[in-house]
């Protein structure tokens, strides 16, 4: 009877403890909740570990103050969007809400001197890649979630020990969980050769300190400070289709010499002193440009350190304001209750609202959650479709002309929330139209589901979804 008792005061405790710490987001509570009811102890030792807030911590504080003289200086080459009125794309003219709030992003200003490619696979990424690296004449920096020590990894292997031997300056980040498969040999080669490597929260370490539910999910390339890629492409061969479950491989990624670059490397930099502790600084790592382009770009980063939702603001305001279409593709699509209704009142209102998933997907219990959200948006006149040529990858989001939105993070929660994730906002209208004639070419490649169809499917499905959708919070 003792131990009775015991028992269930420290499942109170247990529970109590979730309600008093996580009421301020209410999805995230239901999923710790769920799995303290299945695992009582269990569950409370993971919510210990993992689900602590990040942004309480005086290094990541630190970091901040350490970045902002390099922004400052970033700031000061940079050709800067100040009003409205000069944007290029005239259809914020009448937007002055919408400017004000992307202004408001002081870490990241709409800059206005660059020049962007779109790229859609991973072969003409790589390529794309490995011949800026080959042109270096300073340094690399590579910040990557997955970095895979296969055939494509080898390649990047050769070109980066390469120019290390040839003077050059090359330093790599690589996520601990994203990367735990990554060849202690492959790091030990480039090391040799002179090349720098930090991970960003070994496991271990993570798991202890209270930290493995965050990773740095980002995607970036700057060479010489001059020329950056950001998207949603690792180092891997699945990105080749190398997977066979998975097949061929659809994704984006975004090619930008210019301003903007100051801002990629301005959130290597901070990835690198969290890591490395040391502090880069020096006009060869923002160097001058001669201004090829004149495309307007914003950088916006986001993650767990940061006192704003930065890229979950911008999708939910760029939702709010559409007038004619909202187009989404997304591998995972766990979305902010926020972001859910924007799009139903959306749809509902007669914009023309579509949502592109994966078919196959990489993970199940992800893609169950995903469908979980399907009826809903079905049912609100949004038009969803599922990617059946391989597996879709790619995060863009297109609203009207005005914008579009490319990057690492996915339509989901942990994108939103816990992941550091980089996107970039493009408002010119030849990027606009070339990310339109890749998503309706993707259309073509997948299949629209039918509203009465989908809510026959089967019950032990719904309930899985159901569990799934539940747990979404966490995935």
């Amino acid at each position: 009877m003792v131990w009775a008792v015991l028992a269930l005061l420290i499942f109170i405790f247990q529970i109590a403890t979730i309600l008093i710490l996580e009421f301020r987001r209410p999805s995230k509570m239901v999923a710790w909740l769920l799995i303290s009811f299945i695992l009582p102890i269990i569950g409370f030792v993971l919510y210990y570990f993992l689900a602590q807030e990040y942004q309480r911590r005086r290094t990541v504080r630190k970091s901040r103050v350490i970045a902002e003289a390099m922004r400052l200086q970033a700031l000061m080459r940079c050709t800067l969007v100040h009003r409205a009125g000069d944007m290029s794309n005239k259809q914020f003219v009448h937007q002055e809400r919408l400017f004000r709030l992307l202004q408001s992003m002081t870490l990241s200003p709409i800059t206005g001197c660059n020049k962007t490619r779109v790229l859609t696979n991973g072969h003409d990424t790589y390529e794309a890649i490995l011949e800026a690296i080959e042109k270096a004449k300073h340094h690399i920096h590579l910040d990557y979630y997955t970095i895979r020590s296969d055939n494509i990894g080898g390649r990047f292997k050769d070109a980066l020990i390469r120019k290390a031997e040839e003077g050059i300056e090359v330093r790599i980040i690589y996520d601990g969980v994203g990367s735990l498969e990554l060849d202690g040999r492959f790091l030990s080669e480039i090391e040799k050769a002179g090349i720098q490597t930090e991970c960003f929260l070994t496991p271990r370490l993570a798991f202890f300190d209270k930290r493995i539910n965050y990773r740095n999910h980002r995607k970036i390339v700057i060479v010489d400070g001059l020329t950056g890629f950001i998207g949603g492409i690792n180092i891997g061969d699945e990105y080749l289709g190398g997977n066979p479950k998975l097949g061929y491989w659809r994704d984006t990624h975004i090619q930008i010499t210019g301003d903007a670059v100051y801002f990629l490397q301005d959130v290597f930099m901070r990835d690198w002193w969290y890591t490395a502790k040391e502090r880069l600084s020096g006009e060869q790592y923002l160097p001058k440009h001669g201004c090829l382009g004149t495309e307007q770009v914003q950088i916006v980063s986001s993650g767990p350190n940061s006192t704003v939702d930065a890229i979950l603001e911008c999708v939910f305001s760029a939702i709010a304001v559409a007038k004619s279409r909202i187009y989404i593709s997304t591998p995972y699509f766990i979305p902010d209750p926020s972001v859910l209704m924007g799009l139903r009142i959306a749809a509902l209102s007669g914009v023309d609202v579509r949502l592109i998933i994966p078919y196959v997907a990489d993970s199940r219990l992800v893609l169950a959650a995903t469908l979980s959200y399907v009826e809903d948006l079905l049912d609100a006149g949004v038009r969803v479709y599922r990617y059946k040529k391989g597996f879709i990858h790619a995060k863009v989001l297109l609203v009207d002309d005005l914008l579009a939105l490319v990057g690492s993070a996915n339509f989901d929660m942990r994108s939103f929330f816990s992941n550091f994730e980089l996107n970039a906002l493009l408002f010119d209208d030849k990027a606009i139209k070339r990310l339109d004639d890749d998503f309706l070419q993707d259309l073509k490649d997948s299949e629209e589901l039918n509203l009465s169809r989908f809510k026959r499917r089967p019950r032990w499905q719904k309930a899985g979804e159901a569990i799934a959708r539940m747990l979404s919070p966490l995935l």
